[in-house]
């Protein structure tokens, strides 16, 4: 902030490992210096007090922590922990009147905290309910900073925050036509095939019946360290008007827990990931939420991936299965576009151990002739250039040959003129939703008046 130093961050593939160069401005003819020289671990720059630097940083802090680094002194054995690893995880920190502004995630909730300078806990911030909150920037000068909150069923509402008396105040509310006293938002915790806890929100209109009657959508992604916090979109809010339950399931490979749960779910633990959906699919079915005639599943790109495989792995467990843009085809995606990027998370056929791993699960080469598959509408676009089409041309293709069911469409939609999905004009989505849920009101028998 006070524009002494540059500080450069060189990244490597997907995962969070930086190095870091700095150069000293006030010097005409400095060049930049390394100060990290290997990409064994995250450093995210928060701010600086002259030659002190803070990032926040995972070496041997899966949950991560804030360290200073003094460049007068930048061995690793002179640094100090300011903001020291707890249970939770360490999202981000801000530094906003000369006050650290640290956001976490607490089973997959956001906390915040507030911190001075030299780590003493001050207070936390208090939060309207269960959801996700974000912003909290400024300057070391600012008495006051903005947030955003929301959940599934609370539009996106920012407010101002007194950075001295710790006081919320309403700022402006996004406006949306529907009641929120009409739904609910609830988080439980289920068992995975291996004993993990695994937790699951939960999202619907208040009074329904655990008769196993519900058509139920089942989101998830489980990949690259993202976390699926609860926030507010259009589509969920318009499957719970038509009478449906909305379920995102925290699966592992994510970031929710931090860099170990990330692990859990990657290269010769990617199974573990499906285990975890199908175990929240066999959660919702057990507790009579919805039966296997009436849950569909859904996930893009990597949660492509992850519904492609789990419907070849427990094609009974489902009745309709929306793959969007996924990768099918594990053993040739890294030769494709930004593909061999992918190798933190997936691994790479080229390794022998890996392509084991790879070829048990790749949605392309575990299809079985004969098989009755659900219904399935895999979405992709004509100039995808993250995940190629051939990915969804193939499996789909693969998928129709296979399929046993004359009377279960198995479908691709192809968007033209489209991409991975960032950027596509609102007419183009409102087409698209408007085909999945038209495809699982009739491949769930829902009714009108559901």
């Amino acid at each position: 902030e006070d524009g002494r130093y540059l500080v450069i961050t060189v990244s490597k593939g997907t995962d969070d490992r930086y190095r870091i160069l700095v150069r000293d401005l006030e010097e005409p003819y400095a060049m930049p210096v390394e100060l990290i020289d290997n990409f064994d671990a995250e450093y995210s720059l928060v701010g600086n007090d002259g030659p002190v630097l803070y990032f926040t940083n995972d070496l041997g802090a899966p949950r991560r922590r804030l360290i200073a680094i003094d460049l007068r002194r930048p061995g690793q054995e002179h640094w100090k922990t300011i903001i020291p690893e707890c249970e939770k995880t360490l999202l981000g920190v801000g530094l906003v009147g000369n006050l650290f502004v640290a956001e976490y995630l607490d089973d997959v909730k956001t906390r915040v905290k507030i911190f001075t300078t030299d780590g003493q806990f001050i207070r936390e911030v208090d939060l309207p309910g269960i959801g996700s909150a974000s912003g909290f920037g400024g300057r070391r000068a600012d008495t006051e900073t903005f947030y955003t909150f929301s959940s599934f069923t609370v539009p996106p509402t920012i407010y101002r925050y007194d950075m001295i008396t710790g006081r919320s105040t309403l700022f402006r509310r996004s406006e949306v036509k529907f009641n929120t006293d009409d739904y609910t938002v609830e988080q439980v915790f289920y068992t995975s095939k291996d004993g993990t806890r695994v937790p699951m929100f939960l999202a619907h209109r208040k009074g329904i019946k655990l008769d196993g009657t519900n058509p139920t959508l089942l989101y998830g992604y489980g990949g690259f360290s993202a976390s699926m916090t609860p926030d507010f979109r259009i589509t969920p809010l318009l499957w719970m008007e038509m009478g449906g339950v909305y379920a995102v399931a925290n699966l592992r490979g994510g970031g929710e827990y931090g860099e170990e749960w990330h692990q859990a779910g990657t290269k010769l633990q990617k199974q573990n990931v499906f285990d975890d959906f199908i175990a929240a699919a066999e959660w919702l079915i057990d507790n009579k939420y919805t039966s296997p005639s009436k849950l569909a599943i859904q996930g893009g790109s990597n949660g492509g991936l992850l519904v492609g495989a789990v419907m070849l792995q427990r094609p009974e467990l489902f009745a309709a299965c929306l793959p969007a843009v996924g990768v099918m085809d594990m053993l040739r995606f890294h030769k494709f576009t930004a593909g061999r990027y992918w190798v933190d998370d997936y691994g790479s056929s080229d390794d022998p151990e890996e392509f084991k791993a790879l070829l048990a699960y790749s949605p392309y080469h575990n299809i079985k002739p004969g098989t009755r598959y659900p219904a399935t509408l895999a979405t992709t676009a004509d100039t995808d250039d993250r995940v190629v089409p051939g990915h969804t041309f193939k499996f789909m293709a693969a998928l129709q040959a296979a399929h046993a069911a004359d009377d279960v469409p198995v479908l691709v939609r192809i968007e033209t003129r489209a991409g991975h999905g960032a950027g596509t004009p609102t007419s183009k989505l409102i087409e698209t939703v408007a085909d999945l849920y038209a495809f699982l009101f009739k491949s769930l028998g829902m009714k009108h008046d559901d």
